[in-house]
C-alpha cells in the first residue's frame, strides 16, 4: 500500500499490515515510491503522535525526500558550512544536522514505548541493530559508534539516527545511505561531527534498490520489535 497526499495537503493513513510475526500484530507499514515533500510528512508525524489512543497500532513509514537538511532542536546552524542551495529545516528531532535525499532509505518509527516496555535507549539500539544485522546480509560489516549514534562501514557513516518522544510515543527515525549522491554531505558536518565520513550500499557493492533494500530492513526491525504488552481484563 501507499502514502499519498489528501486534496488538503495531509498524508492519508492507507497503511499495510506487516504483522507476520505474531509478537508485532498490529504494526503497520505505510510505503512510498516518490519522494516525499519533507515538511508535510514531518507534519503528518506529528499529527499521528497526538490524535493516537492507546489502541492506535503502531506504524513504520518508509519513504524518500527531496534533498534536505534537517537540523535538531538542539542543533548548532553552524555545523551548516555553506549554502549550496538546499533547504535548511530545524526539526524537533535530537542530534545535530544531517542530509536527506533521493537514493537514501528514510524509515519513521511511530512506536508507543510503554506498550512495547521499551525505553528510548532501548529503541535506539534496537534501530541500530537492524541496521547491523540488514548489512550483515549484504555481506557488509557496520559498527556502533560509542557515544554517536547511528552506524558506520570502516569508520564512515551509513545510516544516522534521530527520534522524538511525546506522550510515551516516537517518531522521526533513521536514514540509510543506499545510492545517492553524497556531495551534499560536504557542506554539513554531518550529525554535527568535523570531517566525518559518509558511505553508501552501492560503494559497497551492494545492487539493491532502495524499496529492496527498505523491504529487508522492515523485516529486521519487525524482528527485533517486543510484542505489544496487552494489559489483562
Amino acid at each position: 500500500m501507499s502514502l499519498a497526499f489528501s486534496p488538503g495537503g495531509q498524508l492519508s493513513n492507507t497503511t499495510a499490515d506487516i504483522g507476520t510475526h505474531a509478537e508485532c500484530a498490529g504494526l503497520h507499514c505505510v510505503r512510498h515510491g516518490e519522494l516525499m515533500p519533507y515538511e508535510p510528512v514531518w507534519a503528518a508525524m506529528r499529527d499521528f503522535t497526538d490524535q493516537r489512543s492507546a489502541t492506535t497500532p503502531d506504524e513504520i513509514w518508509l519513504l524518500q525526500h527531496p534533498p534536505v537538511f534537517t537540523l535538531g532542536q538542539a542543533g548548532k546552524p553552524e555545523h551548516l558550512l555553506h549554502d549550496v542551495g538546499i533547504p535548511m529545516v530545524r526539526i524537533d528531532r535530537g542530534g545535530q544536522i544531517t542530509y536527506h535525499g533521493p537514493g537514501q532509505l528514510v524509515m519513521y518509527l511511530l512506536i508507543d514505548l510503554a506498550r512495547r516496555k521499551l525505553k528510548v535507549r532501548e529503541l535506539v539500539s534496537l534501530i541500530e541493530q537492524a541496521i547491523i544485522d540488514c548489512l550483515a546480509g549484504y555481506g557488509v560489516t557496520a559498527l556502533r559508534k560509542a557515544g554517536a549514534p547511528g552506524v558506520y562501514v570502516a569508520g564512515a557513516k551509513i545510516a544516522a539516527l534521530g527520534l522524538r518522544v511525546r506522550n510515551g510515543c516516537s517518531y522521526h527515525g533513521l536514514s540509510l545511505n543506499v545510492a545517492m549522491d553524497l556531495t551534499p554531505f560536504s557542506a554539513i558536518n554531518p550529525c554535527g561531527y568535523e570531517g566525518l565520513e559518509v558511505v553508501q550500499l552501492a560503494d559497497l557493492g551492494v545492487t539493491d534498490s532502495v524499496e529492496q533494500v527498505g523491504e529487508k530492513l522492515l523485516r529486521e526491525l519487525v524482528r527485533l520489535l517486543p510484542p505489544v504488552q496487552v494489559a489483562a481484563a
